[in-house]
């Protein structure tokens, strides 16, 4: 029998806005307004800003680890503000505060979260998003699930956006979530923040394959790579995305091509993995950096306004840690009151005795036969 090839592809990588802030007009046409700019680059410093003061209330010991996002920024807002807030879902990891931002969490939840109360977990209500997910994928199939629901529901004008790093596409729980995505065609945008590094692992050491994007296409899966330090291309890409989703046509993977700046997270030292060089190379792609070159451009931004904005960071970052750090202490049973809408008999019961009654009353729950010393 003849030989015959039955699967070819490609990967298109696009980029809107390039390093030193040039834009082709072209490929931007019917994106990001001047204003849209303005608000994303505010954002963006906003969070630059909650990271660097974090950063120092971990060392000061005053919280927890803590993992940057310094020079992920534009992946976060740019695809936030394709999705539809209050109708659509967010399912992050823990690299994404501008998006949670601006889909209505309050700044100090995350400060909260990272000082090691469960509180900063709750999202309000009318919040449609789901608590940071540091385990590595697990939330995936969490954000599946949610698109399944909408899909069974009918739901015309919803999706789904979940976040995650290069370093979960190795992982199982990835790719079941994408093969159910795929054969039930939820309506859900997997967003890969390709950072490079998996803590201290490369990408090329952890996967043979060119890029992350192609992972996709094994599902049947449309996919393509961005520019993820390119805010227009993010918010262009995600909205198509967004667009296929609520229309019927299933899942898109979107592969955003950034870096991590900073440590993997305030435990870590990057300096021992990694070569200055590449990190300097990176800090001149720095989302921040192009996009304010862009807005000083056009005319939409000058020295006066970055003061301005410099000092209103401050100011917000300040309240949200000043807000965070205010909080009344927490109660034993919090850890009870978050979990279910309705809690089970046997869990109200532990609440009310602070002892694991529903052990004590079945040893076997817990595979603690009785020995003959407890006859």
């Amino acid at each position: 029998m003849p030989i015959r090839t039955v699967y070819e592809a490609k990967i298109e990588h696009m980029q809107i806005l390039d390093e030193d802030g040039n834009l082709d007009k072209k490929l931007a046409k019917g994106t990001l307004t001047d204003n849209q700019v303005i608000h994303l680059y505010e954002q963006m410093r906003i969070c630059r800003e909650l990271d660097e003061v974090a950063f120092k209330l971990q060392r000061s010991g005053r919280m927890g680890t803590y993992p940057q996002n310094k020079g992920q920024e534009a992946n976060a807002v740019g695809s936030a503000l394709a999705m539809k807030k209050g109708t659509d879902w967010i399912v992050p990891a823990y690299r994404e505060n501008a998006a949670l931002f601006m889909h209505g969490l309050p700044m100090h939840y995350v400060l909260v979260y990272w000082m090691g109360d469960e509180r900063g977990s709750k999202m309000p209500d009318g919040v449609n998003i789901t608590p940071l997910s540091v385990p590595i994928g697990t939330h995936m199939l969490h954000a599946t699930g949610i698109a399944w629901a909408h899909k069974i529901r009918k739901d015309k004008d919803a999706a789904v956006i979940t976040y995650f790093g290069d370093g979960a596409t190795s992982e199982g729980d990835f790719h079941g979530a994408m093969n159910f995505a795929a054969t039930q065609q939820v309506p859900l945008v997997f967003y890969c923040q390709n950072n490079q590094w998996a803590i201290s692992v490369p990408r090329e050491r952890q996967m043979k394959s060119e890029t992350v994007a192609q992972k996709a296409l094994a599902y049947g899966i449309p996919t393509m790579q961005v520019d993820g330090n390119d805010i227009f291309a993010v918010y262009k890409a995600t909205k198509e995305a967004r667009a296929r989703a609520v229309k019927g046509g299933g899942p898109t993977f979107i592969e955003g091509v950034t870096y991590r700046l900073g440590d993997h997270t305030t435990a870590d030292d990057a300096r021992r993995y990694r070569d200055p060089k590449e990190v300097e190379a990176w800090v001149a792609k720095d989302p921040l950096i192009r996009t304010r070159l862009y807005l000083e451009s056009v005319g939409k931004w000058d020295d006066k306004k970055q003061k301005t904005l410099e000092e209103q960071a401050k100011k917000i970052t300040a309240e949200v840690v000043r807000t965070a750090e205010e909080i009344e202490a927490p109660h034993a049973s919090d850890m009870f009151d978050s979990m279910y809408a309705e809690l089970p008999p046997q869990l109200i019961k532990q609440r009310e005795t602070m002892r694991t009654s529903s052990i004590g009353q079945n040893p076997e729950q817990a595979g603690l036969k009785a020995s003959p010393e407890r006859v």
